[in-house]
């Protein structure tokens, strides 16, 4: 085996830093073969009544090429300070002194995405969590914040634009056709927070008035030819810029605020002081070339990063232990901006869906981890749905205890107390308590245990006093670093209804113990429990619910999110019970009741966005998660035939609804246009599955070749029909797409996307042969994600095929993109990673794809920690 031996980081091995750095000046000379970079760095000891004359300064750096050391204005020789390929280490430094570097990189050849490289002929940079170090030497750690001023040289033609965090304070020509900016940040921000661009951009620019009346400049940089498809994201910024006012009470703190997109990122998006970098998936959009979520995610992603001033770099964490203060956090902040600028419940079930098809596999697999981790091989690792959504729903669970006055009480306290610091996850929690009075002592173990915990619920009903009890066991299971875990606080949302479906009861109970019981007086008949309301916790519940409970909380249930859940619930019984006569060789059948169930919701759910989640089956994924070993067959045989039951009964109640929704006018993104477009393409989907030439052509075909030139959202929904069945009209559908569109990166990764996620045989087939595709770039991640993600994690049937060259597949590309950018390596390798939940065949084909990975031997410590970890549970 590849002998790596990493170093592993631990939570408990946590030491304040011995230096910290008042201020940098960096001066960059930008140019075409190499990049100089000068730093002077003002540094003096964290604790002078602790200082030791003998201390040494400990610099971390990564591939850079010192030229000189100046210590207080004396050069250095070679012997004064020791260099490695990780470190620049200067032994006997005073306890005040200045520091210069001279570093050469190349930013060129930085295939790594981090630190800072080029993306289309631009200079661009990527900080978090450890790039800076690939810039210059520094004491590249959260806990360090420093003043920053950066000047920047190169040339004039080439680069027109020079860009940097805080405000602009000079510029000017130099010789040789070269110019230079002088940018100074007037906050101190930690190394990962550090921004540079440079580059021949074109932006847009509007202004934003905060509620104190100070006009803030907002520009979006973006590369020649894109402008026009940059007005929405514009907007999206004002949106939350007022929003943050008005419920966090948060205005904007610098004099211009800046976003630049770039074609190569491994992120969605960055919060750079003053200057955020994104990925141009999450700020172009026009109707023509961006779909319906397209627009919600430019929104979200917008909010997230702008919500980060605050929730990550007026305030931000101590060390990367602490990742969800700042990532849960603002998640939860940007979830509740989509809820009030979409709808409540679609998103609040979106929300829900995404936590259960990727945190709660983590959590039960061999990566399974806190949300304030113990500790790391690569802190890259650990941006993950745990750490993020579980993170999200911690706080969010903290405002359902408080109460959304007091949990506003709290986050007053949290900004009060710790603006220009960094902190931890138990400094927050300390503000809602003092701010709130409630004690969360039992509620902090949702910080530091990992694994989803399971509510077994019972239930008993006395007729004759009219009572009726809840009985609740609280179950957290092992997982590979955690045994024997602790009882946690759970909120539970819940209400009963009464047989005609009317509620009795809307109440919050607070579990606490191992073992409850919770009793409700003068109940008049048999209640229906509403469980989990609004999904309260990220727990899993087990209950005992019949079909005829479970229409009837469909149909009826006064929370709107439980009636979703409950359709899902029903839906999913039925599926594992054919998904048992699948296996036992027995006709496949779907109750008729199912079918009335949907015609029901058909005719009542006036929400069309919410009429369109419920009428969706539960995914391949979250089926697989129902099951201990997962069958993939039988899933995606049963589901087809659940989709194909209901397209066949339903077909004219689907045409006419189709048609009703099928409205030709010019494009608008409002939440009523959306849901019309949702439910009409939900119903192209179901009607697309029918064996029905004339169907494909009269509403597949021809919506395509209407759309195609006008609205993305109808393009794609046709397109994905047609890409699952064989025959002239796809490709014929596929051609003209390319055609169309083949200039513009990010629709062309929709094109790769729908090829790698049809459900035809031989699929696989095609996505090597597209991985050869002159549009196809593998230091690309938006393309490597939509090609290659999309096929091993959005196409089970396909990647997992018992033959294995799916995980053949997989293994080669995480091993040629380990040499590239191993962080994107790292993420591929994940769908081979919870290979123990599958049978015994496919079980032994992702474990010897693992162990050859683990075999390669300049394996990075990104991809090394999640396969050592996969295969030593």
């Amino acid at each position: 085996m590849n002998k790596v031996n990493p170093t592993t980081i631990f939570l408990k091995d946590y030491q304040a830093p011995d230096f910290v750095v008042e201020t940098i000046d960096l001066e960059f000379e930008l140019g075409e073969e190499f990049t100089l970079v000068k730093s002077r760095l003002a540094i003096h000891a964290n604790s002078p009544s602790t200082f030791k004359k003998s201390s040494s300064l400990v610099l971390q750096g990564e591939e850079l090429e010192l030229k000189a050391v100046i210590l207080d204005g004396k050069p250095l020789t070679v012997k004064q300070y020791k260099v490695t390929p990780e470190c620049l280490t200067i032994s006997n430094v005073s306890e005040k002194f200045v520091l210069e570097v001279h570093t050469v990189i190349k930013p060129q050849k930085n295939t790594a995405l981090s630190g800072l490289y080029k993306s289309s002929g631009n200079f661009c940079t990527q900080c978090e969590a450890e790039g800076f170090r690939r810039i210059t030497y520094f004491l590249d750690r959260p806990d360090v914040m420093s003043r920053y001023t950066t000047t920047i040289i190169a040339d004039q033609k080439r680069y027109p634009v020079l860009l940097s965090n805080g405000n602009l304070v000079g510029s000017g020509k130099l010789d040789e056709n070269r110019h230079w900016a002088r940018w100074e940040d007037p906050y101190k921000k930690p190394s990962y927070l550090f921004a540079l661009v440079a580059g021949d951009l074109e932006f847009i620019e509007d202004f934003f008035e905060t509620k104190s009346g100070k006009r803030v400049t907002i520009r979006i940089y973006v590369e020649k030819g894109n402008r026009d498809k940059s007005y929405h994201a514009m907007q999206a910024v004002k949106k939350a810029m007022r929003w943050d006012e008005e419920k966090f009470g948060r205005e904007y703190d610098l004099d211009i605020y800046m976003i630049v997109a770039v074609s190569d990122f491994n992120m969605g998006a960055m919060e750079n002081k003053g200057l955020n970098i994104f990925n141009t998936k999450y700020i172009l959009a026009q109707p023509e070339t961006a779909t319906d979520q397209d627009y919600i995610h430019v929104e979200a992603v917008i909010a997230h990063e702008y919500f980060h001033n605050w929730t990550g770099n007026r305030i931000t964490c101590r060390d990367w232990f602490q990742l969800s203060l700042k990532e849960g956090l603002t998640v939860f902040r940007d979830q509740s901006f989509t809820a009030d600028t979409t709808s409540k419940t679609v998103a609040r079930i979106q929300d829900v869906n995404a936590l259960r098809i990727a945190q709660f596999p983590e959590d039960a697999g061999p990566l399974a981890h806190p949300v304030r981790p113990e500790s790391y091989i690569e802190i890259n690792n650990f941006y993950t749905a745990t750490v993020y959504e579980k993170g999200a729903e911690v706080i969010r669970m903290i405002q359902t205890i408080l109460g959304e006055e007091l949990f506003r009480k709290g986050m007053d306290l949290y900004f009060e107390r710790h603006d220009g610091q960094a902190v931890t996850t138990e400094e927050f929690v300390k503000a809602m308590e003092d701010a709130s009075g409630n004690d969360l002592t039992q509620f902090r173990l949702w910080y530091s245990q990992a694994g989803t915990p399971v509510l077994k619920i019972s239930d008993q009903y006395d007729a004759a006093k009219k009572i009726y009890t809840l009985d609740i066991k609280q179950i957290i299971p092992d997982t590979p670093e955690q045994k024997n875990k602790k009882a946690m606080h759970i909120p539970i949302k819940m209400g009963l209804l009464d047989s005609a479906g009317h509620e009795l009861v809307n109440d919050m109970l607070q579990v606490r113990l191992p073992h409850e019981t919770f009793r409700f007086e003068n109940i008049a008949e048999h209640p229906i429990p509403s469980l989990l309301r609004n999904f309260s916790a990220p727990v899993k519940i087990e209950y005992d619910y019949s079909d005829t409970s479970l229409r009837m909380l469909f149909k009826h249930d006064a929370n709107l999110f439980n009636r979703w859940e409950a359709g899902q619930k029903y839906s999913i019984n039925l599926i594992m019970r054919a998904i048992k006569n699948y296996q036992n060789g027995k006709k496949l059948e779907m109750p008729d009741d199912f079918v009335d169930a949907f015609i029901y919701a058909f005719q009542t759910v006036e929400d069309k966005l919410l009429l369109a989640e419920m009428l969706t089956l539960p995914s391949e994924k979250y089926l697989a998660e129902q099951m201990t070993i997962i069958d993939v067959d039988a899933i995606h045989a049963v589901r087809e035939f659940f989709i194909m039951e209901l397209a066949t009964q339903l077909k004219n109640l689907l045409i006419t609804v189709y048609q009703k929704n099928n409205r030709k006018i010019p494009y608008q993104f409002d939440m009523k246009e959306v849901g019309q477009r949702q439910i009409k393409n939900l119903c192209l989907s179901y009607l697309m599955n029918l064996k029905d030439v004339e169907i494909h052509e009269t509403y597949g075909m021809q919506q395509f070749t209407d759309s195609l030139n006008s609205n993305m959202t109808d393009t794609i929904a046709a397109l994905r029909g047609l890409t699952n069945i064989n025959g002239l009209q796809r490709e014929t559908a596929l051609k003209d797409f390319y055609k169309k569109w083949q200039n513009d990166a990010l629709v062309l990764d929709k094109w790769f996307a729908l090829q790698a996620t049809s459900k035809l045989p031989k699929t696989l087939g095609q996505v090597k042969k597209l991985a050869q595709h002159s549009a196809f770039d593998i230091k690309n991640p938006n393309k490597v994600y939509a090609l290659i993600g999309s096929f091993c994690n959005q196409n089970p049937i396909q990647f997992h095929a018992a033959n294995g060259e799916g995980y053949e597949f997989l293994t080669d590309t995480v091993l040629q993109l380990n040499a590239l950018n191993p962080q994107i390596a790292a993420r591929m390798i994940s769908p081979l990673t919870n290979w123990k939940r599958y049978d015994s065949g496919r079980q032994k084909l992702m474990k010897k794809n693992l162990e050859s990975v683990l075999q390669h031997k300049k394996l990075s410590k990104d991809v090394y920690e999640l396969a050592s970890k996969s295969l030593n549970d």
